[in-house]
């Protein structure tokens, strides 16, 4: 019989009701019991209205309605329906696109976004129900309960689950969709769970804290992933370096999740140097590469800490790489060893196997839990070969097993046949202390075929130039390197989940 995640959920909420499951900064928190409950009643009101097994259902819900997503994502499972976590920040024909191409029936959302939800809906044949959360804590009338669904639900809170098994769909989740098709990945049951789930469920009230969307990959696992480990999550709905560091210091949590633009902007802040971080005893940062300068800023400030640059993707699921304690800073650059049953190889452009140390694109393997992309066929051949998956990222592989990404595929500069890794001069300005946040793409040369340009956000006041960059870079980087042009701004654009948006970048430059 499959483990279900709700299952996890039923057993803290047997074990410990009355202890806190989730808190949301500056909104609100809900305990093991409420999230039961109300997620009990939401699952009947699904199917009251006709929500059958393998039905899609939208989660569509700002930032500061955390607690109603988390309801609203153990409900889904429990009517037995499938989760389509949705991207607030999509345009309205974005999101029209990707929930039509999901099929979905029911749309959860909440007030703020309700009006934008109903024109979407309205073109949509498939959307049989709009459901909207009740207003805000704060706004008439006042719910008074940050977590609750209201008349959503029923009135009965006992114990419902839809009968499921590990073949049928659990989550799709996004990872594009701007343009053409989108491409969602399917997640099964058998295949959803980071963490697996304890026979016997604990609880050390100590804390996981993160800022990541819940409607990304990061984000959507570390609803059940702090539960699983004895601990409640705690989430701040927007970042804000300042605020992370009040909020380590009142919580005191044990974990932290970050992405590397959180990252550097929490070591440049002016109270970085006195923050109190001595609870922290696992600070992961992920979806992209971590400037060096970066990982020994907090690894200092984070002694006793494992400090790691974490590696993963939304394709392959429960793939994981592990970095022993004190290793970080020996391996610099390293997302650790691949763990079993993960398997990784670095392939050539010829599908060939690379030797140790040679970069090429890293192909990953996880038996029995390969994912695919929903209604693609023709994106799921592409991306998965023989059961491997074709990740795009570049990467080598050390003589002790540990991996390096060296970036992507489609980030690598050709400046007069030399190949140049973003990621490595990315890792050179971030180095530089002026420097809060880099990018870097190639742009079109006559005679080079591309030439190497980088925007960057510098320190408020700072008088930096453009020479001293490119000076600082020269010290440190072969010349072919360096940006032979540089551009400042206020900020980088950036997706959901962190990542610098090149080819938003790239077409700034050109």
């Amino acid at each position: 019989m499959i483990t279900l995640l709700t299952d996890h959920l039923r057993a803290m909420a047997g074990a410990f009701p009355d202890k806190v499951g989730y808190r949301v900064i500056d909104v609100g928190e809900m305990t093991f019991g409420q999230w039961e409950a109300e997620s009990n009643r939401l699952a009947r009101g699904l199917v009251e209205r006709g929500v059958t097994k393998g039905d899609r259902v939208a989660l569509y819900l700002g930032a500061d309605e955390a607690l109603r997503f988390m309801v609203a994502y153990a409900a889904v499972h429990k009517a037995g329906a499938v989760a389509v976590p949705t991207n607030i920040r999509l345009t309205e024909p974005e999101l029209e696109r990707l929930l039509g191409h999901a099929e979905v029936t029911v749309l959860l959302t909440d007030s703020v976004l309700a009006a934008s939800a109903q024109r979407v809906v309205s073109t949509l044949a498939t959307v049989r129900h709009l459901l909207t959360a009740p207003p805000a804590k704060g706004e008439p009338p006042d719910s008074g309960e940050p977590w609750s669904w209201g008349d959503a639900g029923t009135d009965d809170p006992s114990e419902f689950q839809v009968e499921l098994g590990a073949e049928d769909l659990a989550d799709i989740l996004y990872t594009s969709g701007t343009t053409g098709l989108p491409k969602g990945v399917a997640i099964r049951h058998r295949n959803v769970a980071l963490i697996p789930g304890a026979p016997n469920p604990s609880y050390s009230g100590n804390s996981w804290l993160h800022s990541s969307p819940l409607f990304t990959f990061a984000g959507i696992g570390f609803i059940y992933n702090p539960m699983q480990l004895g601990l409640f999550g705690v989430f701040q709905p927007k970042f804000d370096a300042g605020r992370w560091i009040e909020i380590v210091g009142e919580l005191r949590p044990q974990f932290v999740f970050l992405v590397p633009a959180m990252a550097q902007l929490i070591v440049t802040h002016e109270n970085f140097a006195t923050a109190a971080l001595d609870s922290i005893l696992i600070c992961a940062v992920g979806s992209s590469p971590l400037a060096p300068s970066t990982l020994r800023a907090l690894q200092e400030r984070m002694p006793e800490a494992s400090v790691s640059n974490s590696y993963g993707m939304t394709e392959a699921g429960p793939a994981f790489c592990s970095m022993p304690k004190g290793e970080a800073l020996k391996r610099i650059g390293s997302v650790g060893k691949p763990m079993p049953p993960l398997e990784v190889r670095i392939l050539d452009d010829d599908g060939k196997d690379l030797s140790t140390g040679e970069i090429g694109e890293a192909v990953l393997r996880m038996e029995g839990r390969q994912r695919e992309y929903y209604r693609n066929p023709e994106a799921t051949a592409g991306a998965w070969k023989d059961g491997w998956l074709y990740s795009g990222d570049l990467a080598r592989i050390d003589e002790d097993g540990y991996l390096y990404i060296v970036g992507r595929k489609k980030d690598v500069i050709i400046r007069g046949g030399n190949n140049v890794h973003a990621v490595d001069i990315e890792a050179v300005l971030l180095d530089h202390p002026a420097v809060i946040e880099a990018g870097v793409v190639g742009i079109p040369h006559d005679v080079l075929g591309e030439d190497v340009a980088a925007v960057v956000v510098v320190i408020a006041g700072s008088t930096v130039s453009a020479d001293e960059l490119r000076a600082h870079c020269a010290g440190r980087l072969a010349d072919y390197k360096v940006p032979r042009r540089i551009e400042f701004s206020d900020e980088l654009p950036r997706n959901a989940t962190g990542k610098i948006l090149k080819e938003k970048l790239r077409e700034s430059l050109v």
